[in-house]
């Protein structure tokens, strides 16, 4: 079984997007429909950090955003985990913002599977 990757954003159709895809290359995929969410399922795996592959996350989300679970990522035993930020924002303004959150990686939506599964591969070597 390959790693788990977390998938987190607000829309479901994009999350079964993501999973279909990366299933597909075997991933375990989890998800979460924003940043708070998100968060709650990485406490719950605590002590199992190294299950975990890599983050996948929309930046605009209800409760909390993208950037700002991206830095309470960054606060948790999950530092390490590449994160990569999935959004339809393109602004260089916002991919700064991201990467000094510590994003390792954007991709803009709509997207490719093979670029997804091309970027997942890159990470989770």
């Amino acid at each position: 079984m390959g790693k788990k990757v977390l998938i987190v954003d607000d829309s479901s159709t994009l999350r079964a997007s993501v999973e279909f895809t990366l299933k597909e290359q075997g991933y375990e995929v989890l998800q979460a429909e924003d940043g708070g969410k998100g968060l709650e399922l990485l406490k719950g795996m605590e002590g199992k950090e190294d299950e975990l592959g890599m983050i996948i996350a929309d930046i605009n989300m209800p409760n909390m955003d993208g950037i700002s679970m991206i830095r309470k990522v960054k606060e948790t035993s999950f530092k390490f985990i590449p994160i990569l930020i999935l959004t339809t924002e393109s602004q260089e303004s916002k991919k700064m913002e991201g990467k000094e959150a510590g994003a390792s990686g954007w991709l803009v939506k709509p997207f490719k599977p093979e670029q997804l599964t091309a970027v997942v591969s890159k990470f989770l070597k």
